[in-house]
């Protein structure tokens, strides 16, 4: 499915003497995403697939056609997503039973603005409750190879003093992991962080992951994550 999709993308580029760079600004994307596309390593979700169509007069069935030796794996995968959102909504109910129109949910969309790294998530409020879900954290800086033993990863307040960790999100590496496989595993969910309106204006959290080549040798990545539709409570 990644091969076939990358193929077409590339495709499509090309037919309209396009840079990867120039798609990528016409899509709202880093180059190093289409790259990615075109090359099998991920893919691009729904939004950006049906974007990509409208921008090129593409029928959404035939740039999701697979060979007839994926279509039923592909088939499984939609239903299984289409499982999966019918639990978050059930799930969202359950944990956020509206009294009134004044409990509503209201949703803000997390990102960075770090270049190395792409984030998708998003936060979950109203007057009595909120939730934070990181889904993916992709790495997007020059193409690494360096191979680490292990890397911590935590989400932090940098307005607080010695930046209180809020949660942390590592898993164990049972042998050593490029930075694309460890974040590849990431997810990160914070349930009632704040109801305060004021607290996801601030933009004060951020990401730290400390990736250890051996004992004695790091890298630590900062990343400040931004949240998108101000609220105007």
């Amino acid at each position: 499915m990644n091969e076939e999709l990358g193929n077409k993308i590339l495709k499509i580029r090309k037919d309209n003497n396009l840079t990867q760079k120039e798609l990528a600004d016409k899509l709202g994307v880093t180059y190093q995403s289409v790259s990615k596309w075109e090359r099998g390593i991920n893919i691009p979700d729904l939004v950006i697939i049906r974007q990509i169509c409208k921008e090129f007069n593409i029928d959404i069935n035939d740039m999701l056609d697979t060979p007839k030796k994926n279509k039923k794996r592909y088939k499984y995968i939609l239903i299984g997503i289409a499982v999966l959102i019918v639990i978050i909504l059930i799930i969202s109910l359950l944990l956020f039973n509206k009294k009134d129109k004044n409990d509503d949910f209201k949703f803000k969309t997390i990102s960075t603005s770090c270049e190395k790294f792409n984030i998708t998530g998003s936060i979950a409020y109203n007057s009595k409750k909120s939730s934070i879900y990181i889904s993916n954290v992709d790495y997007c800086g020059e193409e690494e190879n360096v191979k680490y033993k292990k890397i911590d990863c935590r989400l932090v307040d940098s307005h607080s003093k010695d930046n209180k960790v809020i949660t942390t999100c590592n898993y164990d590496i049972k042998e050593p992991q490029t930075l694309d496989e460890y974040l590849k595993n990431i997810n990160i969910k914070v349930d009632n962080f704040s109801t305060m309106c004021s607290e996801y204006k601030d933009n004060h959290l951020k990401l730290e992951i400390k990736a250890y080549i051996d004992d004695n040798k790091s890298t630590t990545y900062e990343i400040p994550l931004e949240f998108k539709n101000n609220c105007n409570n």
